[in-house]
């Protein structure tokens, strides 16, 4: 059996990656081109289900989506009608669920599966572009309000299982940058920004090329200590970084690979093991 990549990748802002919007450009065609060949779509390789750790939900406990069929979440405002039409009739997947759920439990985390809550869009959107056939199961998988490093690599690792059964794992978030204030203000156009955030990467990639899965968890553990670490995500605003620590836990012991697409004059970062 194949072995299901992993993949923490860069999912853009709300829906507009799918409204043509220009800025975007570099992170649409990598989702659509990219990715799918790091998953092996389309392929008699392609995983038999996406264990998919989003940004955009935080639970006190790993909670894991675990119905046969989600609606989808329209976590977004202020944009077209359309945007909240939008389908991606992927079905879920309750056996996998289950195995996310017995991983952790091995593990020593606490589940919880969760039958009601939709997927949301950093779910859907980023799917619709790697997968428009929709006919992968996926799992949504929470982030954790503690933003504990420990803990979310730690899931990861617990994952790595589920890999060995031929389960991709996506974490969708926005690691090299998510800091809405000096976005919106135009604050991270400026050239010293752009500096600050190059190093900022630059210690990202260090710990993502540490073949050896427990140096490189002591590495990213102290993410926090890192210079600039509070402009490129606020304090208390980590959630968009936390799906790479899941990934980097689920990489196992090889180096990460890497790919960077340019948004907003910043070179966003997706890092994978195939």
């Amino acid at each position: 059996m194949s072995r299901g990549a992993c993949i923490a990748l860069s999912h853009g802002g709300g829906p507009l990656p799918l409204l043509g919007d220009p800025a975007h450009a570099n992170i649409v065609q990598s989702l659509r081109n990219r990715v799918p060949k790091i998953l092996r779509l389309g392929t008699g390789e392609a995983p038999r289900a996406i264990l998919l750790v989003t940004a955009h939900w935080s639970e006190d406990r790993p909670t894991i989506s675990s119905a046969r069929a989600h609606s989808l979440l329209y976590d977004y405002h202020g944009f077209p009608p359309e945007t909240y039409k939008i389908m991606y009739n992927a079905p879920g997947d309750p056996e996998v669920a289950q195995e996310v759920e017995s991983a952790f439990r091995d593990a020593g985390l606490d589940p919880k599966l969760n039958e009601k809550r939709g997927w949301d869009h950093g779910v859907f959107i980023p799917m619709t572009l790697i997968n428009p056939p929709a006919n992968i199961p996926i799992v949504q998988l929470s982030v954790l309000n503690s933003e504990s490093p420990t803990t979310h690599f730690n899931m990861g690792r617990a994952l790595s299982r589920l890999r060995d059964a031929n389960v991709a794992v996506i974490g969708s978030g926005f690691a090299s940058f998510h800091n809405l204030k000096l976005l919106f203000s135009g604050a991270s156009r400026t050239p010293d920004f752009k500096q600050r955030n190059d190093a900022w990467n630059e210690d990202i990639r260090k710990a993502m090329q540490e073949p050896d899965v427990q140096l490189r968890q002591k590495k990213i553990e102290g993410w926090r200590s890192w210079a600039s670490t509070y402009e490129m995500h606020p304090r208390g605003g980590a959630e968009h970084f936390l799906p790479l620590l899941v990934a980097a836990g689920a990489g196992g012991d090889s180096a990460a690979k890497s790919y960077k697409d340019e948004f907003q004059g910043l070179d966003m970062f997706s890092y994978y093991w195939e």
